[in-house]
């Protein structure tokens, strides 16, 4: 199976196994797919600092609820995957890129159409 195939895998199957269509992907309109790519596709955990008074918060910038994350967790804290387990995030963070590019399409048409 090509990488392409197993994007197109995964992402049959995150609409069909985990119910993630195109109507529940349109709930999510302010990046919330591309984000959860993007903490899927990077190499590290990534963080957000959030300056405070004499302090800062670094925070995990996941979109949703923790139960839906497939990073591995040590504790609450994200830790680094193994090879096998890093390929399978870059392609869960392939296949949430083209589920956010459709979501765009569909977004742009009805645009259009109005």
């Amino acid at each position: 199976m090509s990488v392409i195939d197993e994007i197109a895998a995964e992402r049959k199957r995150q609409i069909e196994k985990e119910g993630y269509d195109f109507a529940h992907d349109d709930e999510h309109s302010e990046g919330e797919i591309a984000l959860a790519a993007c903490c899927y596709a990077a190499p590290a955990p990534i963080f957000t600092k959030d300056d405070r008074a004499n302090a800062f918060i670094l925070s995990d910038p996941w979109p949703w609820d923790i139960r839906f994350d497939k990073r591995p967790y040590d504790g609450n804290v994200v830790r680094q995957p193994g090879k096998a387990q890093r390929r399978n995030l870059l392609v869960k963070a392939a296949a949430l890129i083209v589920a956010e590019i459709e979501r765009l399409d569909r977004a742009d048409k009805q645009r259009t159409a109005a």
